[in-house]
């Protein structure tokens, strides 16, 4: 029987010198644990995404379209460094072919260090997308830590507006981080009061727990450090491996709907 469980927040190594997960090795292992769908979300492209297609059909798993994309105040600033990150993923044709469009635009008008897209962007292509607030390095998240709690609620509701009521959810994670128990905390009293959804995922970056320190040397290659460098990129834990449903489901025990909603969506792409 398959899992209620989907992973939607997963990085290949189409995450070019950051994501870990061989898409062969990825739609197999996502076979025999059990579950029956998983989302290729990797930064700023969709480089992956006929490859990733064809393997999860290959071994009967549905593939889900996606990518985190970099959103900015404005796609044409060359000034403003300041981006967030945000989960798209394409429900249906038409979210697909919108989110290439999306994609494309970052490339095309908003690159500037990342390929960058603005809100703008989304509202014009929002049609047929499904989106999650995303990780730490979100534009909700970040509020949620730095500014007032009205001001989060304010941000939701206007992703909300852009996708369409039931198509924004708001992402919870936990990697053994203090900041992202703290932002689950918010996130579901938002939850709360505004009636947008939950959803829980896990920032995959590896396959296996264990991978964590090739991972790791794979963070140094692409920021030219040496693993002993004190002050490099480096990831907090070892927890941003695929994990099962059943570690995600003791992992966000008191989270259920969260857990399930992974499955709404899943289902819905």
């Amino acid at each position: 029987m398959k899992k209620s469980f989907a992973h939607l927040h997963l990085h290949t190594q189409y995450s070019l010198l950051d994501g870990f997960c061989r898409i062969d090795e990825l739609v197999e292992m996502i076979s025999d644990m059990g579950m029956n769908s998983v989302a290729i979300t990797d930064h700023g492209n969709m480089f992956g995404a006929i490859q990733f297609y064809k393997a999860a059909k290959k071994v009967g798993i549905k593939p889900i379209i996606g990518c985190e994309v970099y959103v900015c105040n404005d796609r044409f600033n060359r000034t403003d460094r300041t981006r967030y990150h945000l989960i798209l993923l394409a429900e249906n044709e038409t979210g697909y072919h919108n989110l290439m469009q999306i994609v494309s635009e970052g490339y095309v008008n908003g690159f500037y260090y990342k390929p960058r897209i603005d809100k703008e962007v989304l509202r014009n292509h929002s049609e047929g997308i499904i989106a999650l607030s995303a990780c730490l390095a979100g534009e909700i998240p970040r509020t949620a830590l730095q500014n007032s709690y009205e001001d989060t609620v304010k941000l939701a509701l206007e992703y909300e507006e852009i996708f369409g009521k039931g198509n924004f959810f708001l992402e919870i994670q936990d990697h053994e981080i203090p900041e992202e128990r703290r932002v689950a905390r918010i996130l579901s009293k938002v939850h709360e009061d505004t009636g947008i959804e939950l959803v829980a995922t896990n920032d995959c970056h590896y396959l296996r727990r264990e991978d964590a320190d090739a991972h790791d040397i794979l963070l140094c290659i692409q920021t030219g450090k040496l693993l002993e460098d004190e002050n490099r990129m480096k990831f907090p834990s070892d927890e941003f491996y695929v994990k099962s449903p059943e570690e995600m489901q003791e992992l966000f025990d008191g989270y259920e709907r969260a857990i399930e909603n992974t499955q709404i969506i899943a289902d819905r792409c």
